[in-house]
């Protein structure tokens, strides 16, 4: 069946449909009585009757399946007995009842309502037994076993298809909370690093008040008080800074794989060689390409240069093989930054895309947004490697995308 006709097909038997469903089976019960039964037939009351019962009963079954098909059935089974011609609404109407408890009712009910109308359709052909058996078999097996087996079958591909959408669902609130983790972690470190950068300037400036002070003791008072207060604040500010890495370095609280760490921009190339040699100590071939401009960054954007070349290095290693070849190439356009990284093998960062079972990626990508900046992570072509791409822009423009809208 085409995806088109099993769509068709779905939404037919859906139960939000019922109603609507149940309504055209009237309706066609009541045309068949009107305009296609033959004149010629002899016509009773219990035939009037049983066909009416039997349209109006059938709507019926859309809101109480298992007594709506007992009840037609019952009807049925009146009809049979009574009626002069062949009972054939009441017979659709107790199929067609049946289907539709199959299609809700698993069980015992289900097994009670097949058992009654199989009785019924056995009673009225009992005069064929034994000779007809084969017969009599084959008009329940049409009658009732095609329908409850086709509702059976319907329910059952409901519940997988439900099954289906729940596990899925469990899957992305997993991948999301992974995703929330991974960026938390980063946040955290982030904010570790940032304590250390912090308080080492502060704790240089501090000390240098203090000599400072010493230096020019005998000065004007007002030189004096002014660099009391300096000393006061900053020293305020180093205590504050303490108590904050405390918080942050809860033994406690879940730690993510990147390291604390504070570098001062001068020695930002440096960083970079040593994480280049390990990469070439593993034996991964990498080639430089760093502007010497890179150590004018601020200690906030080499930080975040640090970690894209060792995080990208790590990841070629990983990923690519130590038979990869890896180009890292960083370049100052004006104030701004620009950094790549790409490798010639046939593998891709289990986690670029946040779904694999790291986090490196998505730790780079939250680094380079906090500064305001842009990233990129794609194979550069179907197996010829993979490429990182970010950029970081000049602290006024990062601080410009930190305000509100």
């Amino acid at each position: 069946m085409t995806p088109y006709g099993e769509a068709v097909l779905t939404r037919l038997f859906d139960e939000r449909y019922a109603v609507r469903r149940l309504l055209l089976l009237a309706l066609g019960g009541l045309g068949y009585v009107v305009l296609l039964r033959d004149p010629a037939e002899p016509r009773t009351w219990i035939t009037w009757a049983t066909d009416a019962a039997a349209v109006l009963l059938s709507v019926g079954c859309a809101r109480w399946p298992l007594a709506g098909a007992l009840a037609l059935t019952a009807v049925l089974a009146v009809a049979d007995t009574w009626s002069p011609v062949e009972p054939v609404v009441p017979a659709v109407g107790a199929s067609w009842a049946v289907l539709e408890l199959a299609l809700r009712v698993p069980g015992r009910r289900l097994g009670a309502a097949v058992a009654a109308l199989s009785l019924v359709h056995v009673a009225d052909d009992w005069r064929r037994l034994p000779g007809g058996t084969v017969g009599v078999l084959f008009n329940v097996v049409i009658l009732v076993g095609v329908p409850v087996l086709f509702g059976a079958n319907i329910r059952a591909a409901r519940r997988i298809a439900r099954q289906a959408e729940e596990r899925a669902e469990a899957e992305e609130q997993r991948r999301h909370a992974d995703t929330r983790a991974a960026r938390a972690d980063e946040r955290t470190a982030i904010a570790r690093e940032l304590h250390d950068v912090l308080a080492h300037h502060v704790a240089s400036i501090v000390l240098r008040v203090g000599v400072a002070r010493h230096v020019l003791a005998g000065a004007d008072p007002r030189t004096g008080a002014v660099l009391d207060d300096v000393h006061a604040t900053g020293s305020a500010a180093l205590a504050d800074l303490r108590r904050l890495l405390v918080l942050l370095r809860d033994p406690h609280a879940p730690v993510g794989a990147a390291a604390v760490m504070s570098i001062e921009p001068a020695a930002l190339p440096a960083g970079i060689e040593a994480a280049v040699d390990r990469a070439r100590r593993g034996g991964v071939t990498v080639e430089t390409a760093v502007d010497p401009a890179v150590s004018t960054l601020d200690a906030i954007r080499s930080l975040a240069v640090l970690r894209l070349v060792q995080e990208g290095l790590t990841n070629v290693a990983r990923h690519a093989g130590p038979a990869a070849r890896a180009r890292v190439r960083l370049t100052m356009r004006g104030q701004t930054l620009e950094c790549e990284i790409t490798d010639d093998g046939p593998g891709a960062p289990a986690d670029s895309d946040g779904h694999g079972t790291g986090h490196g990626i998505i730790g780079l990508r939250e680094r380079v947004e906090v500064v305001g900046g842009t990233f990129e992570a794609a194979p550069i072509a179907a197996g010829a490697g993979w490429r990182i791409r970010a950029e970081l822009p000049p602290p006024a423009t990062s601080a410009r995308t930190e305000q509100p809208a």
